[in-house]
């Protein structure tokens, strides 16, 4: 019996207001734990607005789109905004760091959300401060950086603190909206490999959306967006 799918979307079309047509026309998607689905695309086609829509954040008119048995249109706002929390890692496109804030007190923040996190973070370490020390040390950020503010490394760096803020405490589903625009071949090599061996140990689902075709290869299904006509 396999088990039941981390995320799963049915019948889902959606239009944004004043659309004539579907932006999004996606019958049937469903991911389990530990699969990587690779989204690709042309600019306009739907990719960031089907992020939001897997992390609850847009909701869909037409369709449905579930997140561990729930139906993100059968909740209202708050139970959406705890849900979020609990079960998805949301990695940016420009990261949303808060500059302000110490490295270390960026990947801590989604355990002063949610209960369900801060205490998957203990179940692997004494404090929430060394689970996220192990996820830093994962993307090879070094302790001296660690007590810096957000806004003073380098956007290599500040991605791959993006990448341990949304593992941290394992949430069952990443979400990575194009986390490699702004690093050089290298760079995004290294980021890549470090991402996908973290989501594997924490048995994440992750997609993953990006306008660069070579990334497809680390990922064993592909969802391509058109822009409707």
């Amino acid at each position: 019996m396999n088990p039941a799918p981390i995320l799963q979307i049915e019948r889902l079309a959606f239009a944004h207001p004043g659309g004539k047509r579907p932006l999004l026309d996606i019958d049937h998607l469903s991911l389990a734990a530990r699969e990587r689905l690779f989204v690709r695309g042309p600019s306009g086609s739907g990719k960031s607005t089907l992020m939001s829509l897997m992390a609850g954040v847009l909701i869909a008119r037409s369709g449905g789109v579930s997140l561990l048995g729930t139906d993100w249109a059968q909740v209202g706002a708050l139970a959406r905004d705890l849900h979020r929390a609990d079960h998805v890692g949301y990695l940016f496109q420009q990261f949303n760091l808060l500059g302000w804030l110490s490295v270390m007190d960026n990947v801590t923040l989604p355990c002063r959300f949610s209960r369900r996190r801060r205490q998957r973070a203990l179940d692997q370490a004494s404090t929430v401060e060394d689970a996220a020390a192990r996820w830093l040390q994962a993307f090879d950020i070094a302790p001296p950086s660690w007590h810096l503010p957000a806004a003073q490394l380098s956007v290599g760096q500040q991605q791959r603190v993006a990448a341990a803020r949304a593992l941290i405490g394992q949430p069952e589903l990443v979400l990575a909206d194009e986390p490699t625009s702004a690093l050089d071949a290298g760079l995004r090599d290294r980021f890549m490999q470090h991402l996908l061996e973290a989501c594997d140990a924490a048995q994440s689902a992750l997609v993953f959306v990006s306008h660069d075709d070579a990334l497809a290869r680390h990922f064993s299904r592909t969802l391509t967006l058109d822009i409707a006509q």
